[in-house]
């Protein structure tokens, strides 16, 4: 792992944290030669499922595709009980 003193961290910051994304290594960070921090890459993102995204996200009452449809009227008085 390498390490750099604050007052360098401080100076090349941005550099610095560029390649540990790069490169994935962790660098140390040291003040007055005593360690301050690590700095490590994050843990890589899961991309999430486009099928099955909307599983179990209607509500309401179950509806019979293949059958005729009702009446509006019929229809408001099964959802209102």
């Amino acid at each position: 792992m390498e390490q750099v003193n604050a007052s360098e961290f401080k100076a090349r910051c941005l550099r610095l944290l560029e390649r540990v994304r790069q490169t994935g290594e962790p660098i140390e960070i040291l003040k007055n030669g005593e360690p301050l921090a690590i700095v490590s890459p994050p843990p890589p993102r899961r991309r999430k499922r486009v099928l099955g995204a909307m599983r179990n996200t209607l509500k309401g009452p179950v509806v019979d595709l293949i059958e005729p449809a009702e009446s509006g009227w019929e229809a408001l008085k099964k959802t209102r009980r």
